[in-house]
Order: structure tokens, then sequence, then C-alpha cells
């Protein structure tokens, strides 16, 4: 039995992973299995998905720049390990006081 040849265009396929499709999604798109995509096309879902979070970074950036405080507080504990929770040295609880 031959393998069925499916129509797959390359660019739409990377396209459709960097919006966030699954490749059950991509398959049922294209009318072909999950595995036909995954085992024949990993490059251009790699490609697309690298695409998508480099995007998401550029826009997380730009609204943390445009004074989003609560973008710069994420990104200060993503990147730069900023916590709320002071840690002291000796891993006591910081002194309080009223003065």
């Amino acid at each position: 039995m031959a393998k069925k040849k499916y129509d797959i265009d390359v660019k739409q396929l990377e396209n459709l992973a960097r919006f966030g499709c699954t490749n059950i999604e991509i398959a049922q798109f294209f009318g072909c299995d999950e595995s036909t995509v995954r085992k024949g096309y990993s490059e251009f879902l790699t490609k697309g998905r690298a695409t998508q979070k480099l995007r998401l970074r550029q826009l997380q950036w730009k609204s943390a720049e445009s004074g989003n405080v609560t973008m710069q507080i994420w990104l200060g504990k993503q990147i730069l390990g900023q916590s709320e929770t002071p840690i002291a040295d000796d891993n006591e609880p910081l002194a309080w006081s009223i003065d």
C-alpha cells in the first residue's frame, strides 16, 4: 500500500505553530495524522513556536517599558530572580521595629 501524500504548505504550518496551534490542530487542518506533522515537519514547528515566544517577549518588554508595573514586577521575578519575600542570610525572620 502506497503512502498517502499530503499537500502541506510549510509556511502555513509554521504560521499555525506561531499562533499556538497544537500538533493535533495542525494535523487536522491539513487532514493528516499528528505523527505526520510531528515527524516530518518538526523543524517548521520548532521555528514557528520560537517565533511565537520571541514576539511574546517583545510585547512583554514593550508593555513594561510603557510603564506597566505588573509586567515590570513579573519580569523582575522571572529574569532577575526578585521576590516579594525578603530572605535574611541566616534564614531567620527580619527584625521588625516601630521606631
